[in-house]
C-alpha cells in the first residue's frame, strides 16, 4: 500500500530535519545513561536499542552506561535481604555487592547487549573492572551538620562545643566514587565499530569492587572522552520551572541561578549537578530527557525541539 501525499510529506520532513544533525554529529561520541522506565517497558527497551543502532549506523559513536537499582532490589528481596538506603544511596555490604555485580554486570548488562544485537547492532558489555576501566574509592558520606542552636546564651565556648553534636560519618560499605577512568578499552571497541555497554562498577586501590551511581559514571566518562553530548534518561519531562513548564536551551550560568533560587531541588539536583560538571569539563552539551517517551534519544538528537532539557556551556 502506497503512502498518501500527506504521510509521504511528513516522512520527508522528518528525514530532511535529521540531515544536518547527522552531518554535525558524525564521528562524535555521545554518552547515554540508560535507566528508569526505558529499562523495564518492552516497547521502550526496543525503541532505545533501535535508536542506538541507528546512531551507530549513521556514523556516531554511542557509549551506553546503565543503572539497575530496581532489579538489584528485586533479587535482594528474593534472597530475603533487606535493602537499606541513606540519602538515596544503597548501603552495600559484601553480600549485597555480590548481588550488585551479578545483576549489573550479568543480568542487566547482557540483556541490553542482547537487545542491541538483536536489532543488528554490535554491542559489547563491560563493567568498570574490565580493561581497568573505572578506578574508584570508597565514598565517605557525612550527613548535614546540626542546625544552629540560636546563640550561646551565656554558655562558655567549651560548654557550647560539648553541646554541638558533630554528625557521624556513615559507612555505606561498597559504595564508591570515580577517581579516574582509563578509556583504552572504550577507544578500542569504538574503533572496531562496537557499541560499549558499561555497568557502573569500579575497583579501588584496595582491590575491592564498588557500586557507583550510574549518572556519575556517565558524566565522568563523557568528560574523559570529551564527548559531544551527555544524555541522561529520566522518568520526568526534564527540568521544570516553578509553573511546571519545561526549561531547555540553558547555559551553565542560568542553571546555577536555578539551583540557588531553589527551582532545582530533590532528585533532579544530582542529575543537574552531573550535567553542569560535564559541560564545565568540556562536554559540548548535556541533555536530561524523558525516557518514558518512545525513541526519546533520537528525538532529542535529530529534531529541532527534542523531548527534554538541554544544558550547554555557552558554545552551542
Amino acid at each position: 500500500m502506497s503512502l498518501t501525499p500527506a504521510a509521504a510529506m511528513n516522512i520527508a520532513q522528518v528525514l530532511t530535519e535529521a540531515l544536518p544533525y547527522i552531518q554535525r554529529f558524525t564521528a562524535k561520541t555521545i554518552v547515554i545513561k540508560y535507566g528508569g522506565n526505558a529499562m523495564v517497558d518492552d516497547k521502550l527497551k526496543n525503541g532505545f536499542a533501535r535508536d542506538v543502532v541507528l546512531m551507530k549506523l549513521v556514523g556516531m559513536n554511542p557509549v551506553v552506561v546503565h543503572g539497575g537499582g530496581p532489579q538489584i532490589g528485586k533479587l535482594l528481596e528474593r534472597i530475603g535481604k533487606e535493602s537499606r538506603f541513606v540519602d538515596g544511596m544503597r548501603v552495600t555490604d559484601s553480600e549485597t555487592m555480590d548481588v550488585v555485580e551479578m545483576v549489573l554486570g550479568g543480568l542487566v548488562n547482557k540483556e541490553i547487549v542482547n537487545l542491541i544485537n538483536r536489532h543488528r547492532g554490535a554491542a559489547v558489555g563491560l563493567t568498570g573492572k574490565d580493561g581497568d576501566l573505572i578506578h574508584a574509592r570508597k565514598l565517605t558520606f557525612q550527613p548535614p551538620e546540626a542546625p544552629d542552636t540560636g546563640g550561646d546564651g551565656g554558655v562558655s565556648e567549651d560548654e557550647l562545643m560539648a553541646q554541638v553534636k558533630v554528625p557521624e560519618i556513615i559507612d555505606l560499605g561498597h559504595v564508591g566514587e570515580v577517581t579516574s577512568i582509563d578509556t583504552s578499552i572504550i577507544d578500542m571497541l569504538v574503533g572496531g565499530d562496537f557499541i560499549p555497554v558499561i555497568a557502573p562498577i569500579g575497583v579501588g586501590e584496595d582491590g575491592f569492587s564498588y557500586n557507583i551511581n550510574a549518572d556519575l559514571v556517565a558524566g565522568k566518562l563523557a568528560e574523559t572522552l570529551q564527548a559531544e553530548k551527555l544524555i541522561l534518561l529520566t522518568n520526568t519531562a526534564g527540568l521544570l520551572d516553578r509553573d511546571g513548564s519545561l526549561l531547555t536551551g540553558l547555559d551553565a550560568r542560568r542553571v546555577e541561578q536555578l539551583i540557588k533560587d531553589g527551582t532545582v531541588h530533590g532528585g533532579m539536583l544530582p542529575k543537574i549537578r552531573c550535567a553542569l560538571e560535564a559541560v564545565h569539563s568540556g562536554v559540548r552539551a548535556a541533555h536530561i530527557i524523558d525516557g518514558r517517551v518512545e525513541h526519546a534519544v533520537l528525538l532529542e538528537i535529530f529534531t529541532n525541539e527534542g523531548v527534554g532539557t538541554l544544558i550547554h556551556g555557552g558554545r552551542v
